[in-house]
């Protein structure tokens, strides 16, 4: 699968022009994706759709994600709605994060569901199953599940491309249900899920792909990287919970071990706060050096 690079941004509403620059940047560097962070319940967050079609209006070539959609404070009817009407608007630029809801005494709090468990992994399969279901026009949506139940509604709009549903998940479940049902994983920050984790995350999702007859290879697979770009050498070498501070060069090569030993196809840079330069540093440095070392594998 070829190699994807990109930004996370969070959708502070303080900042919401240094949000748009973030993107815009991204579109001019010719970066791949931008991740809009979805933590309704975050009192100094935008709502994270609304951000994405600001973007997606400001740019013209870089895809949109929410990194990810909270499904428990958006029903599944509608995600699938507003992802089709997004890609349909844009050309086909937008891709479908979507997890269980990262914090859940905010969920509760905004009037959401408690759920845990088996009922948190049921509402995500269901809930892919209703919005790939609203994406096939003339076909009629009927999903009766324990936690969602859609009847009787026709499917539509289709989205301008095959939106990928990529999953916001750290628990061996959740990492099945990806190998068996998602296009993706949106790997979580190293303070979720340590570095040194991510390679038999990955490999349980191979394992549930085959075992559901898929091709792991076309599961695609988004690192989340923290840190900074520097000027000098700073001999990195993460663990545990720590970002990456260190040269172009030694970004580059921690990105190439990241696809050579855990798995990793997408890389999306977290920078620090919204500092456009890092985009650049990123964009200008990092990546063609990246995608030199990847040519090699």
């Amino acid at each position: 699968m070829q190699a994807r690079f990109g930004i996370s941004v969070a959708p502070v509403a303080a900042a919401l022009p240094d949000v748009i620059d973030m993107a815009v940047a991204a579109d001019i560097e010719g970066l791949d994706l931008v991740g809009i962070q979805d933590h309704p319940y975050n009192a100094e967050f935008a709502d994270a759709f609304a951000v994405i079609g600001s973007c997606l209006t400001a740019t013209g070539r870089v895809s949109l994600y929410p990194g990810v959609a909270n499904l428990p404070l958006r029903t599944p009817a509608m995600i699938g709605k507003q992802a089709a009407t997004y890609d349909l608007l844009s050309g086909g630029r937008f891709e479908l994060g979507l997890g269980s809801g990262a914090f859940e005494s905010g969920v509760i709090g905004m009037g959401g569901p408690a759920r845990k468990g088996t009922s948190a992994l049921m509402a995500l399969a269901e809930g892919i199953a209703i919005i790939r279901a609203e994406w096939r026009p003339g076909q009629l949506v009927s999903v009766v599940g324990s936690e969602y139940t859609v009847q009787g509604i026709e499917g539509g709009p289709a989205p301008a491309h095959p939106i990928g549903i990529w999953l916001g998940a750290m628990g061996p479940n959740t990492l099945d249900l990806i190998g068996s049902a998602a296009d993706g994983w949106v790997a979580p920050l190293p303070n979720w899920m340590p570095w040194e984790q991510w390679a038999a995350a990955n490999a349980r999702i191979d394992a549930a792909a085959r075992t559901y007859g898929r091709d792991p290879r076309d599961i695609r697979r988004l690192a989340a990287l923290p840190g900074v770009v520097s000027d000098r050498p700073l001999h990195p070498n993460p663990r545990g919970s720590e970002p990456i501070h260190g040269s172009p060069q030694e970004w580059a090569q921690i990105i190439l071990e990241l696809a050579r030993d855990a798995g990793f196809d997408t890389f999306v840079y977290w920078p620090p706060g919204f500092d456009v330069d890092q985009v650049q540093r990123f964009a200008r440095q990092v990546v063609p050096l990246a995608r030199k070392l990847l040519a090699d594998l």
